[in-house]
């Protein structure tokens, strides 16, 4: 069965927030969507009804949905819940990784070095988010990886707003160690590991001079082509 013109939407602005295509502040007009997507308004009404609900859209009256622009503080909050709920992730899901987890992080790791080094930041940003949603799944709580698909989207804008980089402030070795940990059953010390990861995330952070972007709606929706492997 075929995905919904609304399902396409929602996918489109998530996939487009994730790689930092779509900045935070950027206005989603109901008929430029349409136009894009080949759809009525009211799926589209309806698609942003379902990504204001996941918080990353919000809706203003008589002015239309724009992408989520989170202040320092919503940025200090996300990253405070994020702590919260990824200790209990780690902790769950030590002991519970099977060699294809391990397998699959390992090969996700690499592609995320190859992304840093060729300077592919929609990638990089990508891999980054895929990696913790990889270890929300080994951990096993459906309800658990649902907030943290909230919050790791939430954390792509607050990146894409007030990182000096605009990359995924990951260090390179970072990952390595959480997986190391989390192959050993280590529950203790993936959730330090997690932990310090989150603090150098944040730590990335500057809450001065926002950026903006003057792409057009349809580039920053629209992912290019791919041009090699």
């Amino acid at each position: 069965m075929s995905d919904s013109p609304e399902d396409i939407i929602v996918a489109s602005v998530i996939d487009a927030i994730s790689e930092q295509r779509l900045p935070a502040g950027a206005k989603l007009g109901e008929q430029a969507l349409s136009d894009l997507f080949s759809c009525n308004r009211a799926n589209v009404r309806r698609a942003l009804a379902s990504l204001a609900a996941q918080h990353v859209v919000e809706l203003r009256p008589n002015r239309g949905a724009f992408v989520m622009t989170p202040s320092p503080k919503e940025a200090r909050d996300v990253f405070q819940a994020r702590h919260t709920v990824e200790r209990t992730i780690a902790r769950h899901a030590a002991g519970r990784a099977s060699k294809e987890d391990i397998s699959y992080l390992r090969t996700n790791i690499a592609e995320e070095a190859r992304a840093r080094a060729s300077g592919d930041k929609p990638a990089e940003l990508r891999l980054s988010r895929q990696f913790h949603m990889r270890i929300a799944t080994i951990a096993g709580n459906q309800v658990l990886e649902r907030f943290l698909s909230e919050l790791t989207m939430r954390t792509t804008l607050i990146i894409g707003l007030y990182a000096a980089t605009g990359g995924s402030n990951c260090a390179e070795d970072e990952h390595d160690r959480i997986v190391d940990a989390l192959e050993a059953g280590d529950a203790d010390r993936l959730v330090d590991l997690m932990d310090e990861h989150l603090r150098h995330l944040e730590a990335g952070l500057t809450f001065q001079n926002p950026k903006a972007s003057s792409s057009s709606l349809r580039d920053q929706l629209l992912r290019p082509a791919a041009t090699g492997t």
